[in-house]
């Protein structure tokens, strides 16, 4: 036996419960996993390691499954990235395809796979309402777009059960967190202290066509100014959480078509013949037909 042998021999033998780390082999050991590390190398608390985007429960931060990711309120970022101007799309939102409601339902797509990878494989749909293009050529309802439920924005938390629920008041039945200040893309409130709160619907307090095509911009196909005032809905209720200005998909009419944006509270609206005159940026809500 050498005496470098018996060196490390005694040395490991005082030191007692160091003595594992003078292993004679050459294989490494695991350290001591810190809690909530998973030592898979994926994210905490998800089975196999695998990853999951980042989404987590709102109110416990446990995270969910991509597949809950069915709402968002699409945000002025993504607006302003997609139409490449400042003042977002207007009232076209035809985006390359050969209607409003599929260019809408394609901007939905975008984002929710910009959001999180893998989400823009689900089929998306604009809550819009449309004259044609239903039914043999008949009106386009909103609330037949969607699907059935249930919902659930980008953080896992429950926008509605059923249409039941989206229908129930002028506030969908969601969790307490989001109910008054629906999410964006990104799971984020949509206030974010500025007054941002219409989004383009052409919808009823029913989800149903507002019974004009200037309710619609053309069927969401013109970003002139003069071509109608669209119906719009609150994302967040600007004068309270109930009665006037709550309504989250049919509140009023904007103030024309044009591409614009408007951040600051200018009650009747001060922003022009445009989506935002009125206090937003020509905004629309997007739904996954299964969560």
């Amino acid at each position: 036996m050498s005496a470098k042998f018996l060196l490390s021999v005694i040395v490991c033998a005082s030191v007692g419960a160091g003595l594992v780390a003078c292993d004679a082999g050459s294989e490494d050991v695991d350290p001591t996993p810190v809690p909530g590390e998973d030592p898979t190398g994926g994210n905490p608390s998800t089975p196999n390691g695998s990853t999951d985007g980042g989404s987590t429960d709102g109110d416990s931060g446990t995270p969910t499954e991509t597949g809950t990711f069915s709402f968002f309120v699409t945000s002025i970022e993504s607006m302003r990235q997609l139409s490449g101007s400042t003042n977002g799309f207007g009232g076209d939102l035809r985006y390359g395809e050969a209607t409003g409601l599929e260019g809408a339902d394609k901007i939905c797509r975008t984002i929710a796979e910009a959001s999180l990878p893998g989400a823009g494989q689900k089929t998306w749909r604009a809550f819009l309402s449309a004259s044609a293009g239903g039914p043999e050529g008949g009106v386009v309802n909103a609330i037949d777009r969607i699907g059935e439920g249930p919902w659930y924005d980008r953080l896992g938390r429950l926008v509605a059960q059923n249409k039941a629920a989206l229908l129930s008041g002028s506030r969908p039945l969601s969790d307490a967190q989001i109910k008054n200040d629906l999410p964006n893309e990104r799971g984020e409130p949509n206030h974010q202290g500025v007054d941002n709160h219409d989004v383009l619907t052409g919808s009823t307090s029913q989800g149903k066509f507002s019974g004009s095509k200037s309710g619609t911009c053309n069927d969401w196909t013109s970003a002139v100014g003069s071509t109608g005032k669209p119906m719009c809905g609150h994302s967040w209720p600007r004068s309270g959480s109930t009665g006037s200005g709550s309504n989250w998909m049919s509140d009023h009419q904007v103030p024309g078509c044009a591409p614009g944006v408007t951040l600051t509270n200018t009650g009747g609206g001060g922003g022009g013949s445009t989506v935002g005159g009125s206090g937003g940026y020509g905004a629309i809500y997007c739904f996954a037909l299964t969560p």
